[in-house]
């Protein structure tokens, strides 16, 4: 009998084991398996635990089976709205299709649309060019209408002064226009005996050189007409010798060779103008070299056209015509080539003006010019990047120099000089006893400054190009958009980037660059004014300044949520917690105060930021504080902790939502700040109530009273303080006995492992 009991006990205690092996096999990881099993191989009752695990099995297979009829109608169902799905998917597709051919439809009426309205740009530039011209006319008509008035009351005197007034100041400039426009229209050129401007003469004189002038009726080849005797300029006969031109080409037609005398002489001069097209290679380097190099073509051209209308088929104009075309290419090409070199806004601006009289000169003589005129525009590209690059070095010394605080103002002088700088108005701030501060830096002022310097700049180039206003507009318009958006953005980026920039910085670049943003409808304004073209005519270009500005904005917020969380790290490395403390500590920890009061005095300064940056950069910190504190707690260096630590760490936690609660920046709702350390507070509320029943009881419930703590961040938390349970007191509430408090442990981890494993299933 007693043997009975013994086989008895043996039995109970063999099952016991089976069972504790079945548990481990069930919840070990199964890298550390291998030791369990090999425990059951090494067992005398193999064959009774094969059996055991056999039940466990077919226990575990029942409860699967349940699962999946539990599950199978809701997997009919959703099969079931599969299919109707697929059917809308299909009606999806066919309106899609539909869609997409009305599309293709309108597509086409679009493009035709857009045919008519670029036709109607066209005739609405034409119009504009002709209102023009017009108005370079009414001048002379009403000077002439005067004459007429003064004429019929017999006011013979102011007659003659307006006569005189008249014929020498406002017909010169009607006729110049005249003949530009003729040559522009590439009309045949009417009489033999034309003259260049004066400056053209003083200016391009090299070929038509000093050689003292000899009558061309004393050589006695040619008859040609006298020139006036009271012309101011003198004309090429007058600065060039050309009796000996004369001379062999009346030698040669004696003998019956003037066909060779002719050809020779074309010869020579073809070499000749090889040589006047043929630019020194230092040439870009000063406007004298260009100057030099034109002076060689109006001088060979403007001889050219002399031996042309004085001698009869010694050249005629097909052989004019090719040798300009020639010159034209490549003087063309030398200028492309040569003004790519140049860097200098100022000598690009000289060698246009150059450009445009050597131009206006050739086309007094009937050269066509257009394309010079082309190249002009390609030089202005150039222009502008000459221009861009300046300003880039003007924009980057300002930024650099400027002090990032609020301009003071000591007087009404400086208010008004700061005022007369930068459209800016604020009754409140006028009203405001000296000294006071405008609220932006220096900077601003003198950046809108630059803006206009660079607009003038643009509005030079414009000058004597024959351009209409909305030509000259659309310039200006998209040269300035190249500043705001390329130039003026990139040095504000790279303020905004440096490493050494403060917040303090960042919070005046925001309010500097709302005030500049609010500043561009002047700018529009201001070229309205020097073009006289309206921004709301239809090609007119927009301005794009409010963009630059709102993207410097937005990168100089980003900056300063990422400062902020920077600074936050730093005081973070400070944190010093004894995990392992047994003492309940009873005020906050002191590099947290610091960080507090760092935060405070950091919003104080917020509260003149425009729109909701003040309380976005909170929030932002404080959830990045919120995440800092939680991942310093679950850090996998932290292997154990005690309550006491729990509880010190509380504290500072508790200190982070007093400072929420307290409102550092206005404009949150109630309690909408102290949300950002929910996760913490609900986490160690848990912890320290002890409330797992709550807790496991809740779990999955919208109305969970710790619905934002993660069971996998509970179950590393506690196993953290379970290593540290047979060393301290901190469960003395909850157990009676050593053996007690690990069961609880256990029985706690256990139940988390199983919410987690069945919400991860």
């Amino acid at each position: 009998m007693e043997r009975g009991k013994m086989a008895e006990a043996e039995s109970l205690e063999t099952a016991a084991e089976h069972e504790r092996i079945l548990r481990e096999i069930e919840s070990t990881d199964t890298a550390c398996i291998g030791p369990t099993l090999r425990s059951v191989y090494d067992g005398e009752e193999h064959g009774r635990f094969m059996e055991k695990l056999e039940t466990r099995i077919r226990n575990h297979d029942r409860e699967i089976e349940k699962m999946c009829n539990f599950h199978y109608q809701g997997f009919v169902d959703s099969i079931t709205e599969l299919l109707k799905v697929r059917g809308e998917a299909q009606k999806l597709k066919n309106q899609v299709t539909d869609t997409n051919r009305k599309l293709q439809h309108e597509g086409k009426e679009l493009v035709i649309a857009m045919e008519e309205l670029k036709h109607c740009r066209l005739q609405q530039r034409n119009i504009s060019a002709t209102v023009d011209k017009l108005m370079l006319c009414l001048p002379v008509l009403e000077m002439y209408s005067k004459l007429r008035d003064q004429m019929k009351t017999k006011r013979h005197y102011p007659a003659l002064k307006t006569l005189e007034h008249l014929e020498h100041t406002y017909l010169p400039q009607a006729q110049q226009q005249r003949n530009l426009d003729n040559i522009i229209l590439q009309q045949p050129r009417i009489g033999s005996k034309r003259k260049p401007k004066k400056d053209a003469y003083t200016i391009f004189d090299t070929e038509i050189g000093s050689t003292s002038p000899k009558s061309e009726q004393d050589s006695g080849i040619l008859d040609v007409e006298d020139e006036e005797d009271d012309e101011e300029v003198p004309g090429a006969q007058d600065l060039v010798d050309f009796s000996p031109v004369y001379r062999c080409l009346h030698i040669y037609s004696v003998l019956g060779a003037r066909e060779t005398f002719e050809n020779y002489y074309r010869k020579q001069r073809r070499k000749q103008a090889r040589l006047v097209l043929q630019p020194p290679s230092n040439m870009h380097e000063t406007l004298d070299g260009y100057r030099k190099y034109f002076n060689q073509i109006v001088g060979f051209f403007v001889v050219e056209d002399h031996i042309l209308h004085t001698t009869q088929g010694l050249v005629n104009r097909a052989y004019i015509d090719e040798l300009w075309e020639m010159a034209l290419s490549k003087t063309i090409a030398a200028l492309r080539t040569h003004s790519s070199y140049c860097s200098d806004p100022n000598l690009v601006l000289d060698l246009k003006n150059l450009i445009v009289l050597f131009a206006d000169t050739l086309q007094v003589y009937g050269f066509p010019v257009n394309q010079l005129f082309d190249m002009l525009l390609e030089i202005r590209d150039q222009y502008s990047e000459t221009l861009l690059k300046k300003w880039s070095g003007i924009f980057r010394n300002i930024l650099d120099s400027d002090n990032y605080s609020p301009i003071p103002v000591t007087s009404e002088e400086i208010y008004k000089k700061v005022v007369g700088q930068f459209p800016f108005q604020d009754t409140e701030l006028e009203k405001q006893p000296f000294p006071k501060k405008f609220p932006f830096s220096e900077f601003v002022p003198k950046v809108y400054n630059q803006i206009k310097e660079f607009i003038y700049a643009c509005l030079k180039f414009s000058e004597d190009l024959h351009l209409s206003s909305t030509e000259v507009d659309d310039m200006i318009r998209k040269s300035t958009n190249l500043l705001l958006t390329r130039t003026l953005s990139s040095s504000l980026q790279n303020v905004i980037k440096r490493k050494n920039i403060g917040l303090t910085e960042l919070v005046q670049i925001i309010i500097n660059t709302t005030h500049l943003e609010k500043s561009c409808k002047y700018l529009e304004e201001f070229i309205t004014n020097i073009t006289n073209v309206l921004p709301e005519t239809v090609h007119t270009t927009k301005l794009y300044g409010t963009t630059t500005f709102k993207d410097a904005r937005h990168a100089a917020e980003e900056e300063i949520y990422t400062n902020l969380n920077q600074k936050i790290d730093q005081f973070l490395q400070l944190a010093d917690y004894d995990w392992m403390t047994g003492d309940l500590g009873n005020k906050a920890s002191d590099y947290l105060v610091d960080l507090i009061a760092f935060l405070r005095s950091t919003f104080a300064v917020f509260t003149h930021l425009p729109g909701k940056v003040a309380q976005t950069a909170c929030m932002s910190a404080c959830k990045h504080l919120a995440t800092s504190l939680m991942q310093l707690l679950l850090e996998a260096e932290v292997r154990q902790l005690t309550l006491g630590a729990l509880q010190q760490f509380n504290l500072d936690v508790r200190e982070c939502e007093q400072f929420a609660r307290s409102g550092p920046v206005p404009g949150f709702q109630e309690d909408t700040l102290q949300l950002a350390f929910i996760d913490l507070r609900q986490l160690l509320d848990l912890f320290l109530q002890w409330d797992w029943s709550t807790y496991l009881a809740d779990y999955g419930q919208p109305t969970c009273k710790y619905l934002r703590v993660n069971p996998v961040t509970a179950l590393t938390l506690l196993e953290k303080m379970k290593d540290t349970s047979r060393k301290n007191n901190m469960f003395a509430q909850f157990r009676k006995n050593e053996r007690d408090k690990q069961k609880l442990i256990d029985t706690v981890a256990k139940q988390l492992r199983g919410l987690i494993s069945s919400h991860h299933s």
